[in-house]
């Protein structure tokens, strides 16, 4: 245990006494789950480039893979190059490309383990008007890039369809043509508003569940090619509606995470696999969770999964797009990278009381590995701000 002062919310200093982690898997010792879980996992900056972080992203590709590797350990797969990894806000399409190359090589290596990668049309001019069959053509680049490497397909929500598309019938278009064409089941990315803003009425309507019936039809009218669908509409109302609607077969991944443990646990009627973003942070909890409910233990499982919602609440607290900072600092946090910095700079994304919230919500869940390394970094960073 160790105690250290923290910054509050009516600025004062109060202080803070660590508990007991989780107890991490012993190596090899690999748990059976019996749902797919899949992390979306962040990418580690390189601290030591000569760049200008607002513009150029660096990456620290052996730290960033070596994450990766921490991750399948676990028993979780690996959602590659998705919004978690900055992809669009800091991660470009050519830093995409490599990321997947190395993640895919990394997988290679490792028999057995999950990894499917995202698609989308990020690499189009954002200020060009495009049209229709542009997006078709961007998506259909990536997708064969992709495929060409050997990977499964995450087909990512695209900014440029939500601002060209005119209403539902573009995104049956979009989506019907390149469906057709891949060479495995994908998962269809649904990213709300909240996680991104630029993606506001996405399947041609303002309304969720207006949007929802045009994805349903596309879902419905090409299910051979799809895997599952990933909603991040952070309302576990929508998500379950929508699950007990998917055509046969097809997977509800869930990407609520607000609601996670219930959806996963799920109901009389079904219940949601995972694609999350909180799942990078809270690996050891997710891991030894889904472990218990695959040996028939709901209880066990809402008594490790439960109190990291709280956790996962505060770190995609509004503006949830800023939810990567508490990712990426959680991970310095635990000895994962030797710095609390990110492409684009966006370790100044949250506040200092947000942060020093965070560290006690982490103690809480029990997903600090080190209390002593975790509370000795939290005073650095607290002796950068002029607070120790």
């Amino acid at each position: 245990m160790a105690t250290i002062s923290l910054p509050t919310g009516n600025r004062t200093l109060a202080p803070y006494t660590t508990g007991e982690p989780i107890v991490l898997p012993q190596k090899g010792a690999t748990p059976k789950l019996n749902r797919v879980a899949f992390a979306a996992a962040h990418v580690v900056a390189d601290p030591l480039a000569d760049n200008d972080p607002w513009l150029d992203a660096a990456v620290d590709w052996d730290r960033t893979i070596a994450f990766r590797e921490y991750l399948w350990d676990l028993g979780l797969g690996v959602a590659e190059a998705m919004d978690t990894a900055q992809r669009g806000m800091g991660l470009d399409w050519n830093g995409a490309q490599e990321l997947i190359r190395r993640a895919l090589a990394a997988a290679r290596m490792r028999p057995g383990v999950k990894i499917a990668c995202g698609v989308g049309t990020d690499h189009l001019d954002a200020n060009a008007r495009v049209t229709v069959d542009d997006i078709i053509r961007a998506y259909e680049e990536q997708i064969e890039a992709i495929e060409a490497m050997g990977g499964r397909l995450i087909v990512m929500a695209s900014r440029a369809l939500a601002r060209a598309a005119t209403g539902p019938e573009d995104y049956a278009q979009v989506y019907g043509r390149i469906l057709r064409q891949v060479k495995q089941p994908v998962i269809i990315h649904w990213l709300g508003e909240m996680f991104d803003p630029a993606l506001a009425g996405y399947w041609g309507a303002g309304d969720h569940y207006a949007a929802m019936e045009t994805c349903l039809a596309i879902l419905q009218e090409h299910a051979e090619k799809i895997d599952g669908i990933k909603i991040s509409l952070l309302s576990k109302e929508k998500e379950i509606s929508m699950r007990r609607r998917l055509p046969k077969g097809v997977r509800m991944y869930t990407g609520d995470d607000f609601n996670y443990a219930e959806l996963i646990a799920g109901d009389e009627e079904g219940y949601s696999h995972a694609l999350l973003g909180i799942f990078d942070a809270i690996a050891p909890a997710a891991s030894a969770g889904l472990a218990r409910l695959a040996k028939g233990d709901r209880q066990g499982f809402h008594g490790i999964l439960e109190p990291t919602v709280p956790l996962s609440r505060h770190i995609f607290k509004n503006p949830t797009r800023f939810y990567k900072t508490g990712v990426v600092f959680l991970a310095w946090l635990n000895g994962q990278q030797d710095h609390f910095m990110m492409i684009g700079g966006q370790e100044s994304a949250r506040s200092l009381v947000h942060l020093a919230e965070l560290f006690r919500l982490a103690d809480k869940a029990r997903v600090l590995h080190d209390p002593d390394l975790a509370a000795s970094r939290m005073t650095k960073l607290l002796a950068v701000h002029g607070l120790a």
